[in-house]
C-alpha cells in the first residue's frame, strides 16, 4: 500500500488516448494485473514518440524505472516484464517482431492496430540492412513535453492548437520551446503566439539576441526557420 493516497488528477493535464474496444473487449478478457500494467505503460509510452513507425523494445521497457518499480514482486523484473509481454503478444493486444540494429538483434513491440500491423509487416518484408532500430529516447519521468507546458500555462489544448504544437515540436529543440513558455509565462504574456514569436526570432537570429518578446521582421514564410544554428535540422 502507498504511504500516502493518491492527491487527484490536476486541473490541467495531458491525456493517453485508448481506443472503445481495449475497455469492451481486452479489459474484460485480460486477468493479469502485471499484463494489463505493461500494456497501459506501452501506449502511453508509445503516444509520446514523434518517430514513425511507433516501437518499443523489450530493453526500453527493462530499463524504465517507472515500469519495473511496478512489477517489483517475488521474481525478478525481467522474468515478470517476459511473461507479461508474451501473454499481451498471444492475446492479441500486442505484436512483436525482431529488428536489425547494426547487426544485433533487438525485440521491438507494437501496439496491434491497423498501423502497428502495417509497420510489422513492412518491417519484416523489408532487406535486413533496411531494419534499424532507431534510439528511441524513453521520455524522462517528470519532462514536460510541448502539450504539457501549454496545459499548464495556457489553458485547454484545441484540435487547431495542437496542429500548431505538433509543427513547433518538430522545428525546435525541446529546451527552446521550455525556455519560451518560462520567459513568456515571466512576462506574463500567456498565449502561444508569444511563444511561437519568441522561437520564430531565435530561429531567425540564434538564441540570446535580442530584446525578450521581440519579433523579428527580416524573415516570413518557411525561410524564416532556416536561420540559427538548428536551421540545418528544418532544411531535412
Amino acid at each position: 500500500m502507498p504511504s500516502q493516497p493518491f492527491p487527484g488528477f490536476p486541473a490541467r493535464s495531458r491525456l493517453t488516448p485508448l481506443p472503445d474496444v481495449f475497455f469492451s473487449r481486452l479489459l474484460p478478457e485480460t486477468e493479469s494485473l502485471t499484463e494489463l500494467k505493461v500494456v497501459l505503460h506501452i501506449f502511453w509510452r508509445l503516444y509520446q514518440k514523434k518517430d514513425s513507425p511507433k516501437f518499443i523494445t523489450y530493453d526500453e521497457l527493462l530499463s524504465d524505472e517507472t515500469l519495473t518499480a511496478g512489477l517489483a514482486g517475488s521474481t525478478t523484473s525481467a522474468s515478470v516484464l517476459r511473461e507479461a509481454l508474451d501473454s499481451a503478444v498471444s492475446r492479441g493486444a500486442l505484436l512483436h517482431t525482431v529488428l536489425n540494429d547494426s547487426g544485433q538483434p533487438r525485440e521491438a513491440y507494437f501496439v496491434n492496430t491497423e498501423a502497428g500491423r502495417s509497420a510489422v509487416s513492412a518491417l519484416q518484408c523489408g532487406p535486413p540492412a533496411s531494419v534499424q532500430a532507431r534510439g528511441q529516447t524513453p521520455a524522462r519521468p517528470g519532462a514536460a513535453n510541448i502539450f504539457t507546458l501549454y496545459e499548464q500555462n495556457i489553458g485547454l489544448l484545441t484540435p487547431m492548437i495542437v496542429d500548431e504544437l505538433k509543427e513547433a515540436e518538430s522545428l525546435y529543440p525541446a529546451s527552446w520551446i521550455e525556455d519560451a513558455f518560462r520567459e513568456a509565462a515571466a512576462l506574463n504574456k500567456r498565449s502561444w503566439r508569444y511563444i511561437a514569436r519568441i522561437l520564430e526570432r531565435w530561429s531567425a537570429e540564434g538564441k540570446g539576441s535580442g530584446e525578450p518578446g521581440r519579433d523579428s521582421k527580416k524573415k516570413r514564410g518557411p525561410e524564416r526557420y532556416l536561420g540559427g544554428r538548428y536551421g540545418h535540422l528544418v532544411r531535412h
